[in-house]
């Protein structure tokens, strides 16, 4: 992999001690989860499943609307 630039064998042991010296053994499981959730999130983004809910979830929106109590309304009096 040296004509990429990419590290190679001894540099990924290199890179993972001093991963595991920053975020300790205790953190890395919890770093790797978000790492899988953002990838995962990614990837659904890409191929448009992110739009589909966000339709699916405005339309009950849409009811929930005319249903809403007054009290959401900001009141612009002027009082600082």
């Amino acid at each position: 992999m040296a004509i990429f630039g990419l590290p190679g064998g001894a540099e990924w042991w290199i890179i993972l001690g001093v991963v595991l010296l920053l975020f300790g053994p205790t953190q890395l499981p919890k770093l790797a989860k978000m790492v899988g959730k953002s990838a995962k999130t990614l990837k659904e983004g890409l191929d448009g499943k992110l739009a589909d809910d966000d339709e699916d979830e405005a339309k009950p929106a849409k009811k929930d609307d005319a249903a809403a109590p007054a009290e959401d309304k900001k009141d612009d009096s002027g009082d600082a």
